[in-house]
């Protein structure tokens, strides 16, 4: 089951890196777009207009709920790895910050994200940052290299959570930082939502439990885990989108049981640490 879900996974965010389909997971009013542009979704969950203009054309694809780069107070020269780095926006951001004698890493596991992250950051020439092809839950990344890890909106689609913060907190220098935003469920969704694919591409059947989430970064073996701020997710407001129709499809509810079930999804915001 785990395999099938990360194949589908890769299937809509390989279709997404080719332009073939529209954003699915984003703060926006909707889950895969819905006429939202991808600077209007990044504008709502958090980004600075100077941040929107600084990245590269075309590494913004509005899949983000938030922005670990502000959480994460970054700072030159550090060593910065982003989990499911998609188009490399964060990772542009990450690599401004943390200047030319830093280094960022990006990990995504879909092939079509790291060709386009590669070829933003060839045309924009940026040096200090690279693209590898690998699992959140097996990170191409060796022991305690990492000053910070940083992730958006990605971490609820692995189907094996507690393995990728074991996975984050390996990688992490001791006193490194994890900074995080990402969906959770304040009650657990309708069965019917629960077994929706598309429900899971969209970033939000796939979500976990508020206080399980939490309970995986502590049995993972960070301190000071910090909420820093949780709001709602508004995912399936647009009746009228295309991923929104596909989800009532599959799960069979009507547009306003799918509003009611929505309302116990939110985006939380969140610093965590590695014991020096």
């Amino acid at each position: 089951m785990n395999e099938t879900i990360k194949e589908r996974v890769r299937e809509g965010y390989g279709r997404i890196a080719r332009g073939q389909l529209s954003s699915c997971c984003g703060g926006g009013s909707s889950c895969c777009g819905g006429g939202i542009s991808s600077r209007t979704i990044g504008e709502r969950i958090g980004y600075s207009p100077e941040e929107l203009e600084e990245a590269p054309e075309g590494a913004n694809l509005g899949l983000g709920c938030g922005n670990p780069v502000a959480l994460a107070a970054l700072a030159e020269g550090q060593t910065v790895l982003d989990l499911g780095s998609g188009a490399g926006f964060d990772c542009f951001l990450a690599a401004r910050a943390v200047g030319p004698t830093g280094r960022v890493i990006g990990v995504d596991m879909t092939p079509e994200m790291i060709v386009r992250a590669c070829a933003n950051a060839e045309r924009a020439g940026v040096e200090n940052v690279e693209f590898r092809l690998g699992e959140i839950e097996a990170l191409p990344v060796a022991d305690r290299t990492i000053d910070v890890v940083l992730s958006n909106c990605v971490i609820n689609l692995s189907p094996d959570k507690p393995r990728v913060f074991a996975e984050a907190y390996r990688v992490l220098k001791p006193g490194g930082v994890l900074a995080v935003s990402d969906i959770v469920l304040k009650r657990p969704l309708p069965e019917a939502l629960a077994a929706s694919v598309s429900a899971y591409v969209g970033c939000i059947a796939g979500a976990s439990r508020r206080e399980d989430y939490l309970a995986f970064l502590r049995e993972a073996g960070f301190a000071d885990v910090e909420v820093v701020e949780e709001v709602p997710f508004y995912a399936v407001e647009d009746s009228a989108d295309p991923w929104v129709r596909e989800i009532r499809e599959q799960s069979g509810l009507s547009a306003q049981e799918l509003r009611e079930a929505a309302q116990a999804v939110v985006s939380l915001k969140l610093r965590a640490r590695k014991a020096p």
